[in-house]
């Protein structure tokens, strides 16, 4: 595969979510174009099985290819934990996913070596994140906990509504409870709620977001491959959802100040 500096960067979620990964990149790599994928026909991934995630990752990746994309980030905990080997092994581009990265900031993270993952039931049963975190460190005291009503509360636009805060009371009291001092937000959908996480764990307790660490890796990659793009027009950035793109678009614009100029609908 020919790949090209000025060529695109893929990045693909489930839904809204993944553009938490986006609003780093664009920190990091400014000079950077993105082509972003949101399935927004298919949200949530989290409840699906593992055959179903490969086939919809492999559907967007082909996408993405058409579009000419330099590197694949998969900015999707449950794609990164069920779909990213077998992905890795089919397409001849770097191809990052978002439990590693999150995983790392968490082992160097932790004081009293007590670090929970929140996630989709499919990341927490892929076990991937207390797999990773148990190589990186040892004696760690991990606690998983699937908290499914995130996704939907978040696509639907309530980031700090009543019925959030009482959500996260629910799924976040043995975690407290515990004594954690590191929790990872281990879905990209969850940075968006940060706030409302954050006020129930309280302040000592370091919320591990694995997009900022991914924005670090891919640039690390793009330098270590000469694929930084060098071209010195303002790059241009699309994004394709499999429905609704204007309720995308408003929602983009309203939770992360993305500027949505390229939004088009893609059906899978």
């Amino acid at each position: 595969m020919n790949l090209k500096g000025n060529d695109p960067i893929g990045v693909f979620d489930s839904g809204l979510g993944g553009l938490t990964v986006v609003k780093e990149l664009l920190h990091e790599l400014p000079n950077e174009r993105i082509v972003y994928f949101g399935d927004t026909a298919r949200v949530p991934y989290g409840t699906k099985s593992r055959e179903t995630i490969i086939r919809y990752s492999k559907e967007i990746v082909s996408v993405l290819l058409k579009r000419r994309v330099k590197m694949v980030i998969v900015a999707c905990n449950t794609a990164s934990s069920l779909a990213l080997d077998v992905l890795k092994a089919e397409y001849k581009l770097p191809i990052i996913g978002v439990i590693d990265p999150g995983a790392r900031k968490a082992a160097m993270t932790t004081k009293n070596k007590k670090v929970a993952i929140i996630a989709t039931h499919s990341t927490v049963k892929s076990g991937k994140y207390a797999k990773r975190l148990k190589q990186l460190k040892r004696g760690l005291n991990i606690i998983s906990q699937p908290c499914p009503l995130f996704v939907p509360l978040v696509e639907e636009g309530w980031l700090e509504h009543d019925i959030t805060i009482q959500t996260a009371q629910e799924y976040l009291k043995d975690l407290k409870a515990a004594q954690v001092d590191t929790l990872i937000l281990g879905c990209t959908h969850y940075p968006l709620l940060k706030k409302v996480i954050g006020y129930v764990m309280g302040p000592k307790v370091t919320l591990i977001d694995s997009a900022k660490e991914i924005a670090f890796e891919v640039k690390s990659t793009l330098l270590e491959r000469g694929l930084l793009r060098t071209d010195l027009k303002p790059p241009d950035h699309l994004y394709l959802v499999s429905d609704e793109p204007d309720i995308f678009k408003y929602r983009a614009v309203k939770f992360l100040g993305c500027s949505m100029d390229n939004v088009k609908r893609y059906s899978l």
